[in-house]
């Protein structure tokens, strides 16, 4: 994050021309610039808008690996951050990046400030948003964990899985839906009961196109419906009509992973890991005593 001799020299010259920029490039793609200048920018493919009213605090930065943070804050509006995206989670984790610039000659400028949104709260048409810096990742536990369940998650680059492979995933048209959480489907056929249990439910149209939400049940009710219920409603609205992809679920056991996905070779648990009951065995008289398993 350096400054260009250039932009070192403008600044040092005394009377300098300097605005603020940022760019907020959300999960789904969608990049939206701001500047606290009085007339757009343009520089990086970005377009910063001086309406939004979107501001920052002092942001506070050191050496070492302490986390880096400040705030920002706005108003909200249709044409920039709606309140609507804010509640749906379409602003969850998205990356944030700030330039001291020269609004005379935009080509001057330094990235001062990368990060991501942490906590976003709203309230009388404005947002008030925590920036996370780069080193609050370094914060998070890591490592491997050693657990007879599998630490992958389906689909990733550990498990491999392709979830969208025939059998595996399935696009249907909302008919019935409750709360934006509990769906209901006729004529879903070729699929086991409780086989997208743990799954992904995507929203592909409509209100709440490119939400994500995880399935509780998978359940064929007597009325011969299927019904689909989340842990948690989605962020916006679904309504009959909108498109849905709905993936197999996994509960991360071996035999899910043997049986079902034919993926034990990606399989990253251990199922033979002894338990807390072999913690407190104990050899006895009439057992078997040859060094083996204590569990046959």
């Amino acid at each position: 994050m350096g400054y260009s001799p250039s932009f070192h020299e403008h600044l040092s010259s005394g009377c300098t021309t300097v605005a603020r920029a940022w760019a907020v490039t959300r999960k789904d793609g969608m990049v939206l610039g701001f500047t606290d200048h009085d007339m757009a920018l343009d520089f990086g493919g970005v377009i910063f808008e001086p309406d939004s009213g979107m501001t920052a605090k002092a942001l506070s930065q050191s050496t070492g690996l302490s986390v880096d943070n400040t705030e920002a804050y706005g108003a909200l509006s249709s044409a920039s951050i709606a309140e609507a995206d804010i509640l749906a989670g379409r602003y969850d984790g998205a990356e944030v990046r700030s330039w001291l610039v020269n609004w005379a000659d935009v080509s001057q400028r330094a990235l001062i400030f990368r990060g991501t949104f942490g906590e976003v709260s709203r309230g009388a048409g404005a947002f008030n948003v925590e920036l996370r810096g780069l080193t609050e990742a370094l914060g998070q536990e890591k490592g491997q964990i050693y657990h007879p369940r599998c630490s992958a998650v389906l689909g990733d680059g550990r498990c491999r899985f392709a979830t969208g492979a025939e059998g595996y995933s399935l696009e249907l048209t909302v008919e019935d839906v409750e709360d934006s959480r509990v769906f209901l489907f006729s004529g879903v056929s070729g699929f086991d009961e409780r086989w997208f249990e743990k799954g992904r439910l995507k929203v592909l149209t409509g209100l709440a196109s490119g939400l994500t939400g995880v399935v509780k049940n998978d359940r064929s009710r007597s009325d011969g419906t299927r019904m689909i219920e989340l842990w948690q409603r989605l962020g916006a609205d679904v309504a009959p009509g909108d498109r849905l992809r709905i993936e197999a679920g996994c509960d991360r056991r071996a035999e899910t992973c043997r049986l079902k996905f034919n993926n034990y070779l990606n399989f990253r648990g251990f199922p033979h890991i002894p338990g807390e009951d072999w913690l407190s065995s104990y050899p006895i008289s009439s057992g078997t005593n040859d060094g083996g398993s204590l569990f046959k």
